[in-house]
């Protein structure tokens, strides 16, 4: 039987890596590999890998051990379709093969029977993919996930210094914004229609919570002040996706992907694309046209397994808290970044949460509901060779749509989003289905 503790190991020959093996999964943004560029150090479900683009722009995602004396690939030279070994000069194509030899006398070349481990790969609308699944001849198609099927997508990235299903967990708990996020502020502070304002006229949702095709869904209900009820819907997408309430359920779509780089440290993807200006987590303001959340700073990039993407602020300075500001209510956290308040919270958990600790509330039915149908999909992967939802079927992700609402108090959870969803400007992405490199392992 599966236990939660399973599901937080993600290397190779764990249940939950083969799992997570079995889906395409966000590598880098297309921007962090230029042709001919310096390769990158890419650690993924628990394996040191190197990404590197060749003279054509094709991506290569191999092991980051050259096959000859496991020197790493990452001192490499990447120069004429391909990148070499400095050890003894070996090549290799984004394919894995052995493309040169010449250290070894040609007559005693055996480079056609030497590979690097390599991985399929994608790119689609500035998101590189990589399938690391034993069956490398036969991928599944890209999932079709909204946010990532429109070319002027937006997307960022952010390491986080914990397990990956304890960050994700936060993005399914919505109880967590009327203290977390907006804990200091009163509906004086907001204009009449700002989204927000439910949330904070009552800050006790109820909830509802449904299995879906593509994992489980939640609509956090309030009463408005008009008489309307207030949905916050948020999805959980297989195997590591969530879609958040972004406060524009009928005008923008989002997906965030909380990659596992190993057990202790993950990767956020956060995609989103709409038809109106950017992600409202970063554009919300108060009614005196004061930004509701600051930015955060990115720390300089540096070349080690968990050099990209890192804040500035992380737990050795308590994620630039001030308690002045805690204090004097300019933030409830004193805290000023909507994601870094996450950030603090989930990293100070511990790297890997002690789940026996926990006292968990009616609140907190979709994280219950999420955790069990993950251990339900490793146990009949383990004990009737079943695919995971969507890993074999990807148009399914395309049901999926987030976001905050107001409705007919008198018409239930999956009506209200039926009926949302309905007048919803949605893409469909019938010709986006990405490139995928002919790279074998």
């Amino acid at each position: 039987m599966t236990t939660l503790a399973d599901l937080t190991r993600v290397g190779p020959g764990t249940p939950m890596g083969t799992l997570m093996r079995q889906y395409w999964v966000p590598a880098a943004k297309s921007s962090e590999l230029k042709p001919d560029g310096d390769p990158v150090r890419l650690m993924i479900l628990g394996e040191k890998l190197l990404g590197f683009r060749d003279s054509e722009g094709r991506v290569g995602i191999l092991d980051h051990r050259c096959p000859h004396r496991c020197a790493s690939l990452f001192l490499g030279r990447n120069e004429e379709s391909g990148i070499r070994c400095v050890y003894h000069g070996w090549k290799f194509d984004v394919s894995g093969n052995c493309v040169d030899m010449p250290s070894v006398p040609p007559h005693q070349s055996f480079k056609e029977k030497v590979h690097a481990k390599a991985y399929r790969t994608a790119e689609r609308h500035g998101l590189i993919w990589v399938y690391m699944g034993e069956d490398q001849d036969n991928p599944p198609a890209l999932p079709m996930i909204e946010a990532n099927l429109v070319e002027d997508n937006e997307i960022w990235c952010l390491q986080r210094d914990c397990n990956w299903l304890q960050a994700l967990e936060g993005d399914i708990d919505t109880s967590h914004v009327g203290f977390l996020h907006v804990g200091s502020l009163t509906v004086d502070d907001l204009d009449e229609g700002h989204p927000m304002r439910p949330t904070i006229l009552n800050r006790a949702p109820e909830y509802a919570v449904s299995n879906t095709e593509w994992g489980t869904m939640y609509g956090g209900y309030r009463p408005n002040d008009d008489g309307a009820r207030s949905w916050r819907v948020a999805h959980f997408m297989f195997p590591f996706w969530t879609q958040t309430p972004n406060n524009r359920f009928a005008s923008r779509a989002i997906a965030r992907a909380w990659v596992p780089m190993n057990d202790e440290h993950s990767m956020l993807f956060d995609i989103t694309c709409g038809v109106d200006e950017g992600n409202p987590a970063y554009s919300s303001t108060l009614k005196t046209g004061e930004p509701l959340f600051a930015p955060f700073e990115y720390a300089p990039r540096t070349t080690d397994w968990f050099g990209r993407w890192r804040c500035v602020d992380d737990s050795r300075n308590d994620w630039g808290i001030d308690r002045e500001s805690q204090r004097h209510g300019t933030q409830y956290t004193g805290i000023a970044n909507i994601t870094m308040q996450d950030q603090a919270v989930t990293e100070s958990m511990g790297p890997i949460v002690d789940h026996s600790y926990e006292h968990l509330a009616p609140t907190d039915q979709m994280i219950a509901r999420t955790r069990r149908r993950l251990i339900q999909a490793v146990d009949a992967m383990r004990d009737k060779a079943a695919f995971p939802p969507g890993a074999r079927d990807p148009e399914i992700f395309f049901g999926a749509r987030a976001g905050s609402f107001l409705h007919d108090p008198n018409v239930q959870f999956e009506a209200a989003y039926a009926a949302q969803l309905k007048t919803a400007v949605r893409w469909s992405g019938a010709n986006e289905t990405g490139q995928i490199d002919n790279c074998t392992t």
